[in-house]
């Protein structure tokens, strides 16, 4: 005999079918305002990163939004008799669960906070600047909004109800909860790997959403065999995030004198051809001089800066204290290049190479016409900087450093270039100000630290170091560039890295 079903076992049936279609329906809704958090981050820069977070978007909000239809509205169809009290509910939960999600959106977008105890003083000097502004009009506008949004909820929910039966035929409920529990299970599957391995790309992305705890698994990991926890902690110290998108330049105001009325010349070679003979100049060499950019424009960029050019996209439209300075105290400026400046920022300082003006001339140029630049009269009595060693192909190279002026340090890089120069000028200034390089006329550390690509380079004690963003290394020697397997240094590599980014915000 087969019994038909109780009216309240049905009713309960499709209360429950009907929540699972609400729930979707919000699911979508809530992922359209999770793209918020998207676009306020910084894009991941590789596949597997943009496969990440496709499968974190999902599998998060999914799961954290269904999660609240479990929790608040699921028990209400079970326990409830009428439905038009469940929808008002569900809609009310709805309505303020997603209007949280949208201002914990905009301000993640305005502070890159979440809502959260740790936000909470933050969140309440915005309260109190934001009722301050806020008239009665303003409220009851936003009143207005709410009500208007909750609106749209019940008139979901009864559309839902009466459609409930056709949309149960579909059949897809099944394969849509396949989908969003396989972009849990894969986000979460592709995090415990990439915080293994320290993978920036997408362990950077830990904060985007809200409510966001993916796994880890070092521990198991370790136990197995699986993940040396001692070296983990040592690649953890090193790890950086190549991309700055905030920078404080220079930290502090540089106030200095220099001597405005002098000549100087600073030659950068951007060939690797011979560098001619120029008897005029009591020349002192340098040899461990090192250049890491990647291309002429980084050269420029940090030459002209005394940062490296993992900074050049941030500072584009900043002007150099190198250039600012003198000009400001009547010193007359000018930049000799055949290619283009990497910023217009720059195009006011460009000259001939023909100008023959006292002042500071800062000169990018192959071998073949540095000697017609400096065989001009006006650097007769002057103060020389030449710079070799850049590697038309990108990389780190080491070239030689020749100079009229007695410089005092053993190792040096192009960031050290500004700040020499403006120590030789007269401003003494703290370098720290506006400079990752030192003043190589009183050096003040036996290593240099710069960036080339993606990778962290340090040099010490005939050594250089090549960190990674997540963390891994390489040693090998600075002249025959054999790989070393001498301890890695970690409390200095750390104090590099941190002396690298410290005009990142």
């Amino acid at each position: 005999m087969i019994l038909a079903e109780s009216p309240r076992r049905q009713r309960v049936t499709r209360l429950v079918n009907w929540g699972h279609w609400f729930a979707l329906a919000n699911i979508a809704i809530a992922m359209i305002i999770a793209s918020v958090f998207i676009f306020s981050s910084p894009a991941p820069g590789t596949l597997l990163g943009a496969l990440y977070l496709v499968c974190n978007w999902f599998g998060h909000i999914g799961f954290m939004t269904f999660s609240g239809f479990v929790i608040f509205v699921l028990p209400l169809c079970y326990l409830a008799t009428n439905p038009r009290i469940i929808k008002l509910a569900a809609s009310a939960i709805a309505a303020v669960g997603l209007a949280l999600m949208a201002f914990d959106a905009l301000l993640f977008n305005r502070t890159g906070f979440h809502l959260s105890f740790s936000s909470a003083d933050l969140l309440r000097s915005e309260a109190n600047t934001q009722v301050t502004e806020f008239g009665l009009q303003q409220w009851m506008y936003l009143l207005l909004l709410f009500v208007v949004w909750l609106g749209f909820q019940l008139i979901l929910a009864n559309a839902i109800w009466k459609r409930v039966e056709r949309l149960q035929q579909h059949k897809i409920g099944t394969k849509v909860m396949v989908f969003f529990l396989g972009c849990f299970v894969a986000s979460h599957a592709i995090h415990v790997w990439a915080d293994a391995e320290l993978y920036q790309p997408i362990v950077k992305q830990d904060n985007m959403f809200p409510l966001s705890y993916p796994a880890t698994a070092k521990t198991t990991m370790s136990r197995y065999g699986l993940l040396d926890l001692d070296r983990y902690r040592e690649r953890q110290q090193l790890q950086f995030d190549p991309e700055i998108h905030q920078v404080a330049y220079p930290t502090e105001p540089v106030y200095c004198n220099i001597e405005s009325t002098r000549t100087f010349a600073l030659v950068v070679q951007t060939d690797d051809a011979p560098l001619p003979d120029l008897p005029q100049f009591d020349l002192r060499e340098m040899d461990n001089y090192f250049t890491t950019a990647s291309s002429l424009d980084g050269l420029i960029h940090t030459t002209l800066f005394g940062v490296p050019e993992i900074y050049q996209g941030t500072l584009k439209d900043k002007r150099p204290v190198l250039l600012a300075l003198p000009v400001g105290l009547g010193m007359p400026v000018s930049i000799h290049v055949d290619e283009t400046l990497p910023t217009e920022a720059l195009n006011g300082y460009r000259q001939p190479v023909s100008n023959n003006h006292d002042g500071l001339h800062i000169a990018f140029l192959p071998a073949a016409k540095i000697a017609e630049m400096l065989n001009n009269e006006v650097f007769a009595n002057s103060d020389v900087i030449i710079a070799t060693g850049f590697d038309t192909d990108g990389g780190t190279s080491r070239g030689k450093l020749y100079t009229t002026l007695n410089v005092k340090g053993k190792l040096a890089s192009t960031e050290d270039l500004a700040p020499t120069i403006m120590n030789a000028l007269g401003c003494h200034a703290p370098v720290q100000f506006y400079s990752t390089g030192q003043n190589l006329l009183a050096p003040q550390r036996n290593w240099l630290v710069s960036t080339s690509g993606e990778k962290v380079i340090v040099v010490h004690n005939d050594q250089m170091i090549e960190v990674l963003s997540n963390g891994s290394f390489e040693i090998s020697d600075v002249d025959t560039r054999a790989r070393s397997n001498d301890p890695l240094n970690v409390d200095l590599l750390s104090r590099a890295i941190k002396h690298l980014i410290h005009f990142s915000k």
